[in-house]
């Protein structure tokens, strides 16, 4: 058996500027996008490097939708991105104002910092400890 997380859904107001945060703030590449309907297009998006898994970027499409928009998670860490060089990355979103609530941090795992998306939605930034 063979089986892997390609796509996770990620609700957001607006495509366009979804893609202008993720493409332009933190760097990541528009892999797709493709309308499906006058309303609806198939985005996504990944960190630039050799990962698999991308996100999708799901326009709300109702009010229980967009009541979920920034907090799909109840408020904890949603997504956790790991990073070769965590300075580089942390510097760039810093220049780039993506907004950090808990600043940078040694921790048993690696370094790491939480930082917020442009809906509120919370990111880890890890550089993961090497063995």
């Amino acid at each position: 058996m063979n089986q892997r997380i390609v796509h996770l859904a990620l609700v957001v107001k607006e495509y366009d500027e979804a893609i202008q945060f993720y493409t332009n703030k933190l760097g990541f590449e528009l892999i797709e996008d493709t309308a499906l309907s006058e309303t609806k297009r198939w985005v996504l998006i990944k960190p630039k490097g050799d990962g698999a898994c991308s996100l999708l970027l799901a326009k709300a499409a109702n009010e229980e939708q967009e009541a979920a928009i920034g907090h799909q998670t109840g408020g904890r860490v949603f997504l956790f991105l790991h990073t070769d060089d965590f300075w580089r990355d942390y510097e760039n979103m810093k220049q780039n104002n993506v907004k950090f609530v808990r600043d940078a941090s040694e921790q048993e795992h690696g370094t790491v910092a939480v930082f917020e998306d442009l809906y509120g939605n919370l990111w880890d930034l890890i550089q993961p400890k090497t063995s």
